[in-house]
């Protein structure tokens, strides 16, 4: 394969490095194999530790640690407190530290946590344990996504979350695989199936987190700047194209930048789509063996037959983050999915009979998990700034995360659960309506910038007067 030389870029200070498209996509992919395998492994690790608790409730933890009433939803919300509450100082940091030092610590520290809930023997430390894993994963996909930021320009990016992301519905699906496996040695040397779930999916699940964090400490790349497989003029052209694609705004770390995200109301509207996306989808994480339990199935087929809906859910995700990208377009994406999810939870609402409910559960997990990655890569692009786009993400994520103490207590009145599937079309109706105006209000605001440039003479050779203003610069589209 050919390699960019020296020759094959053109320098100036005012002017655009500029590549051949093939160039282009060469050295994009030589980075996507460089980050997105490291990514995606974190990012699965983090999501099936957070979501195999679904699996060892209906193979019977809920029995054995007498899991009445509201316990076991208390013990799966808890986990999204301290989660929703560490994201925001968690990025800070990861500004003023290294990518490959930050994040790794993250998963050791959970991982150790993960590891130890083999030992959880009660619902008082099952609470506990619950509680310290979400403090301690909370930095982590907000850290990813503020990462992909650093690396790829605006429109590269839906993909990218995406193919990282979809680890989050293989991870559900693996967990359901597994846990089937699992429950079969129910009585084997003389413990449950949830228990054989605790020492194996836990356990093992644990020590794979920290095993992989210790070999990222040393293999994980920092930044583009810094990074050792990049060619002198491939890193010229990356550090080029990024500049030029955040119209020059500052990346230097300075507290104005924070309150610029704190003070945006377009950080809020973001919140509100991925809240009304979010709790549909961790709902529909947390409970979807139980749902499908209640259909009529057996525990252990129910463990079987949560796999599909996620696997269809990983695959529309890649579909959806490569023609967001292609089309440049996040919000008629999201709203598609999001209407996709709404028909699966009208059928679950409505339908008596398993087998509509069962394509009901298929079409809620499939159109719910695509939109996931569109919303961050459209959060992050419009968010002018490296330190306030780190911000932006790890408020966006961060408070709808709060989301997943709702998804935990909606659930609560088997067999049609009408309250669990109703909130669910009343959230994913919120992120719809809210799509929409975010969708006029960039128009809107893009078209009082082009007058305002053309009215006060505004060009590129001032986009260092702007530089300090975020998103707010009349030279940010």
């Amino acid at each position: 394969m050919s390699s960019l030389r020296d020759d094959d870029i053109k320098l100036d200070s005012e002017k655009p490095i500029v590549v051949n498209p093939k160039e282009r996509a060469r050295i994009l992919r030589k980075i996507d194999w460089h980050l997105l395998p490291f990514v995606t492994v974190f990012f699965l690790l983090s999501f099936l530790d957070r979501a195999n608790i679904g699996n060892a409730t209906v193979a019977g933890m809920t029995t054995s640690l007498n899991l009445t009433g509201f316990k076991y939803n208390i013990a799966a919300a808890v986990f999204f407190i301290p989660y929703g509450f560490a994201e925001v100082p968690s990025n800070i940091l990861l500004k003023l530290l290294r990518p490959s030092r930050w994040i790794p610590s993250i998963m050791v520290a959970w991982g150790i946590v993960m590891t130890l809930m083999c030992l959880v023997n009660s619902y008082k430390s099952l609470v506990v344990a619950r509680a310290f894993l979400g403090f301690t994963e909370a930095g982590l996909y907000p850290g990813i996504n503020y990462y992909i930021c650093l690396w790829y320009p605006r429109s590269e990016r839906s993909k990218r979350i995406a193919i990282f992301f979809s680890a989050a519905s293989v991870a559900v699906a693996f967990g359901g695989l597994l846990a089937y496996g699992i429950e079969r040695m129910d009585g084997v040397g003389g413990l449950r199936g949830w228990q054989w779930i605790a020492c194996l999916h836990f356990c093992l699940e644990g020590i794979a987190t920290v095993l992989v964090a210790i070999f990222s400490f040393f293999c994980m790349h920092d930044y583009p700047e810094t990074a050792k497989f990049l060619t002198e003029p491939e890193r010229l052209y990356i550090i080029d194209a990024l500049k030029r694609d955040s119209n020059n705004l500052s990346s230097r770390f300075d507290t104005q930048f924070v309150w610029q995200a704190l003070h945006d109301y377009k950080t809020y509207v973001q919140i509100l789509i991925y809240l009304g996306l979010l709790v549909p989808g961790y709902a529909i994480a947390l409970f979807s063996p139980t749902i499908i339990n209640e259909l009529g199935f057996s525990a252990a087929n129910a463990q079987l037959l949560s796999v599909p809906p996620f696997v269809a859910g990983a695959i529309g995700t890649i579909i959806v983050g490569i023609y967001s990208d292609k089309h440049n377009l996040r919000g008629p994406y999201i709203i598609g999915g999001a209407l996709v999810s709404l028909v699966g939870y009208i059928l679950l609402y409505c339908s008596i009979q398993a087998g509509p409910s069962y394509v009901g559960a298929c079409l809620a997990a499939a159109g719910n998990y695509p939109t996931v990655p569109v919303i961050l890569a459209w959060a992050g692009s419009n968010a002018g700034g490296d330190l306030k786009r780190g911000v932006v993400l790890a408020m966006v994520i961060g408070i709808s995360n709060l989301g997943g103490v709702c998804s935990s207590f909606i659930y609560i009145d088997p067999p049609r659960f009408h309250i669990g599937h109703g909130t669910n079309m009343g959230f994913i109706s919120l992120s719809i309506l809210m799509s929409l105006f975010a969708m006029w209000n960039y128009n809107r605001l893009n078209r009082k910038k082009e007058t305002q440039c053309l009215a006060e003479n505004i060009s590129g050779d001032r986009k260092y007067d702007f530089e300090d203003m975020g998103d707010a610069s009349p030279l940010f589209r």
